[in-house]
């Protein structure tokens, strides 16, 4: 396969959300043309406006991909992904053989097999790429991203990959990414329930606590969680960088897969149901730090309106 560099490559963008719109902005940076679609018309068109003569809107999925070499979609979960790539009149219908798909959307390791082989069946390529790094990863370009496909394929997209992030590993065949995101979020949802349990922990004991979380992130105990949500926790902002709906959804994969090869993760089962519990309790559209919020309830606390 013939690599993809922006200068022999056309690219489509589907699904400009919290993560996939500095994404896109980062492959017209790194000098490819690149379209883009989105249900909501007006974040394609923000996109256009911003990106110069390498950034263009499309009215559908079929005007987006119809002249595309690569298409990248990144969409909340998997029926979004079955929607705009396996439904009728979505990627597959529209893109040329040859051409190759990167879901980077974190959906499940069997709907990336499944878009795999109708790919296959229609001359086109597949990757699951799922990245980790919040938006703030996506707006600098150093997401890590997990792919799971064949060598030529990811050789082939590794400038694309370059364009976005900072680590980029092919973790085994189709479906292999996805594995690997999921146990991402696994780390990351029982770290973020850590620092929060250790934040209102020090909130009662009456310890400073921007000092005390400084401290802390010297250590042992230090992480990249740690170093990228402490201050906003410390201000009590809980917009989103990645919504506690969306680690909702992703704890319910990690649960489900590790269930489906006998693995135990007592951890993350409780974390998953104190997320569940968090979204019940209104704060779905929060960033996931917000689980602090959750603890402050168990703890018989009321947090501030959000």
């Amino acid at each position: 396969m013939t690599s993809y560099t922006p200068g022999n490559a056309r690219i489509a963008f589907i699904g400009l959300g919290i993560m996939g719109a500095p994404m896109a902005r980062n492959l017209v940076k790194a000098g490819y043309e690149v379209t883009a679609y989105n249900r909501d018309s007006a974040r394609a068109e923000a996109f256009a406006k911003d990106g110069g003569d390498k950034a263009s809107a499309a009215p559908s999925i079929a005007a987006a991909v119809q002249d595309a070499d690569v298409v990248i979609t990144m969409v909340p979960a998997s029926p979004q992904v079955e929607e705009v790539i396996l439904h009728d009149d979505g990627v597959l219908d529209h893109l040329k053989p040859g051409g190759l798909v990167i879901d980077m959307s974190s959906i499940t390791p069997q709907t990336s097999i499944e878009v795999a082989e109708a790919a296959k069946a229609k001359g086109v390529k597949a990757l699951d790429a799922p990245v980790s790094g919040g938006e703030a990863g996506a707006i600098e370009g150093v997401l890590s991203i997990m792919v799971g496909g064949d060598q030529e394929a990811f050789d082939a997209a590794r400038p694309v990959f370059d364009a976005l992030g900072k680590t980029v590993v092919l973790c085994g065949p189709h479906g292999a990414g996805q594995t690997v995101k999921a146990a991402n979020q696994l780390i990351v949802a029982v770290n973020i329930e850590a620092v929060a349990e250790a934040v209102v922990f020090l909130e009662k004991s009456g310890v400073e606590l921007s000092t005390a979380l400084d401290v802390l992130n010297g250590g042992l105990a230090g992480s990249t969680v740690l170093t990228r949500k402490k201050d906003s926790i410390l201000a009590g902002n809980f917009q989103p960088g990645f919504k506690i709906d969306l680690h909702h959804k992703d704890m319910g994969i990690v649960t489900d897969a590790a269930r489906a090869v006998g693995s135990a993760v007592p951890a993350g089962a409780l974390v998953a149901q104190l997320v569940a519990a968090l979204r019940e309790q209104g704060d779905g559209g929060l960033d996931h730090s917000a689980l602090v919020r959750g603890v402050q309830r168990l703890s018989g606390g009321t947090p501030p309106t959000a």
